[in-house]
């Protein structure tokens, strides 16, 4: 591990909220709500009268009555990402995007040229509220974990460095939900057992850590508790997996509306694959209850595949499996990832296809809708029903 802070984890405060009100200067120091029926995102003074990302609409206006709510105008923020990503690679050639609005960045072979990583972080956050107009938190440090945690503790609109010499004095006092994956299962688990900060959670054997939050997860938290990662800013790592996801509000879903959407995120979600290269191994089902308890259900293909036909098939036997749940608890989000991602040109050479055969069916399909437009073909029981939102996304690294 390097022996010195000079990884920044770069992070826009309230990306969609702050798009919106840079570009409608009436909206600055109100509060924002980015959607209609559900909230995409918050402004920061939405944020202080309790309204959250993904909250039904009916209740964040309750919270906030005198929020201004505006449409999402995804085009504004893919272009706002592009520009902020044109200076992350400005600044150094060592850029790994984690989503459209954060990135890593190493910064430790630019002494010579723009100064200490310090300098760097002050220079960088400087132009991309000059160039792009938009508040950038920094956290500089030695792994990408704590420069990730700095960021978010320096919200909004900071900058933090945690040199080697605080590492443990920032870290141990912190609630364990800082610690990358631990969400609300996991903390519940850990505060039942009397673990509430990550010193807590330092403090114990790595067995005993694996033997409470099973040996993958254990091991990976113990040791971001315990300060090591190792990991490197690869700024050519492809992702691991794709998804979307869509909130749905507190009202009841009947099984044809959710199998609607279902189709339209593995049309989307195979598109993808296919433009990409890839191919997949896994389809993960994410649910949300009307009592806000999160759950997942997944299943690994026998042999990886980009076929829409066989990704849907995978995703309605999850979801038909999840109904008698969702029948009884209600249903607030849905969402579908696939993962194990692996190059397309990693499987065996397929036989001749015919123009029957399904692979010729999707890439037909793929060039009607690359060259008429995304909406210029959908499935007859999409006609007239809601899209929703497909939130703006990295492009895939070649």
């Amino acid at each position: 591990m390097r022996g010195e802070a000079t990884i920044l984890h770069a992070d826009l405060d309230a990306f969609y909220a702050s798009v919106e009100q840079r570009d409608a200067p009436a909206l600055r120091g109100r509060p924002v709500i980015v959607g209609g029926g559900v909230v995409l995102a918050a402004s920061y003074e939405a944020k202080a009268r309790g309204v959250r990302t993904a909250m039904g609409g009916r209740q964040a206006r309750d919270l906030c009555p005198d929020a201004v709510v505006v449409p999402p105008r995804m085009h504004a923020y893919s272009a706002a990402s592009r520009d902020v990503f044109a200076i992350f690679r400005d600044t150094t050639p060592l850029v790994e995007g984690l989503s459209i609005d954060e990135a890593f960045l190493e910064v430790g072979g630019l002494r010579r040229i723009a100064g200490s990583p310090e300098q760097v972080a002050v220079q960088l956050r400087e132009r991309v509220l000059r160039e792009v107009g938009l508040a950038i938190s920094v956290g500089v440090a030695r792994t990408k974990f704590l420069a990730k945690v700095a960021s978010a503790v320096s919200k909004p609109d900071g900058l933090l460095i945690v040199e080697p010499d605080r590492e443990q004095a920032f870290l141990l006092p912190l609630p364990v939900e800082r610690l990358w994956g631990v969400g609300a299962a996991t903390a519940e688990k850990l505060h039942r057992l009397g673990i509430r900060t990550v010193g807590q959670l330092a403090e114990l054997e790595a067995a005993t850590a694996e033997n409470l939050l099973g040996r993958a997860n254990g091991a990976h938290l113990h040791a971001l508790a315990r300060l090591q990662d190792p990991r490197p800013v690869d700024g050519t790592r492809r992702r691991s997996s794709i998804g979307s996801q869509r909130a749905l509000g507190s009202r009841p879903r009947s099984p044809d509306e959710l199998d609607i959407i279902l189709t339209q995120f593995i049309d989307r979600l195979g598109g993808r694959l296919r433009d990409g290269g890839r191919v997949c191994r896994s389809v993960v089902l994410r649910l949300r209850f009307g009592d806000f308890a999160k759950a997942t259900r997944s299943r690994t293909l026998g042999s990886a595949s980009d076929r829409t036909s066989v990704l849907l098939g995978v995703a309605r036997n999850l979801l038909a499996a999840a109904q008698p749940e969702i029948a009884e608890r209600g249903i607030t989000l849905i969402g579908i990832s696939l993962s194990h991602l692996a190059p397309s040109a990693s499987l065996q050479p397929e036989l001749p296809i015919d123009w029957n055969d399904e692979a010729r069916l999707d890439t037909v399909l793929d060039a009607v809708r690359d060259r008429f437009g995304a909406t210029s073909l959908a499935r007859a029981t999409h006609l007239n029903r809601d899209p929703g939102w497909s939130s703006p996304v990295l492009p895939e690294h070649q």
